[in-house]
């Protein structure tokens, strides 16, 4: 099952386009897609169920966010064995976790402006969380999923290692469109191994990171294990899972985003993003 958030209304993904989930089920959910999350279980039983033709067109310009304002998002640091090696840290022995603020949430294709210093890029997987989650068990984690999307943890370095440790990771990372979702959130039954995705960006072309999500140091279920054990998990939550090797700030010479760069972030079985640039007060 696909979500889509087209023009801002809840949208399921059904043969080669989509219908609009407010109007095809007669006003049971809302068209706030943010919304569905609360009555997931509910939702997907419905869906299930639904065999009606595309009634709406899934265009670029058109698509929002699928998890447009989550209550919590959590952001897992150095979840790459190769992303710790170049950023010249160790191998962490629990989850690194840190904040990104929801009002830093973009579309797939959105125009991002960027604040003055070094911005950077990170391709990461991100879980959506489907209902309440407190106490998980790795074993019945991806029960407690509603699916998976693509995210960009976009980070100003400058701000990001300011100041005496720890420093300031979530202000950092949480810039007006530092945190890009999309383009669909799809459910883990679409995928033949969930926990083995390849996940990989370009800019202008130019291949920057490639590697595979079966790569990370800490599952997905092992990450909802860990976080439930101390926060409870909200229906909509977003958890961004860590980015592989390849970041701009660790290479030599330095690769920054840019005025007029295009940034194209891909996991497989989801889609793309593609996000262009600009300088704020332009």
């Amino acid at each position: 099952m696909r979500i889509y958030n087209i023009s801002g209304r809840a949208c399921l993904g059904t043969g080669s386009g989509a219908v609009d989930i407010e109007i095809a089920s007669s006003g049971a959910f809302s068209a706030d897609v943010q919304s569905l999350y609360s009555r997931w279980d509910e939702f997907t039983a419905w869906a299930a169920d639904f065999d009606g033709a595309p009634t709406v067109a899934i265009e670029e310009s058109e698509l929002a966010s699928p998890v447009p304002l989550p209550p919590q998002i959590f952001a897992i640091g150095l979840n790459y064995r190769d992303h710790a090696v170049e950023s010249g840290l160790d191998i962490p022995e629990i989850p690194v976790v840190f904040a990104k603020f929801p009002a830093s949430v973009a579309g797939p294709y959105d125009r991002i402006l960027l604040p003055p210093g070094a911005v950077d890029f990170e391709t990461e997987l991100v879980v959506v969380i489907g209902k309440p989650s407190q106490g998980v068990r790795a074993a019945d984690a991806w029960s407690h999923v509603a699916g998976l999307t693509v995210g960009q943890d976009l980070s100003e370095r400058h701000a990001q290692w300011a100041g005496t440790p720890p420093q300031q990771f979530s202000l950092a990372k949480s810039f007006p469109g530092f945190s890009p979702i999309g383009p669909v959130l799809v459910t883990p039954d679409e995928f033949e191994n969930p926990d083995d995705l390849q996940l990989g960006c370009s800019i202008n072309g130019v291949e920057m990171q490639k590697s595979r999500t079966s790569d990370m140091l800490f599952t997905i279920p092992e990450v909802i294990e860990y976080l439930s054990r101390i926060v409870p998990l909200l229906p909509g939550d977003a958890i961004f899972t860590g980015t592989p090797a390849g970041v701009g700030f660790s290479r030599d010479p330095k690769v920054l985003l840019g005025q007029g760069d295009t940034l194209t972030t891909y996991v497989e079985g989801i889609g793309e993003m593609r996000h262009t640039f600009g300088l704020r007060g332009e």
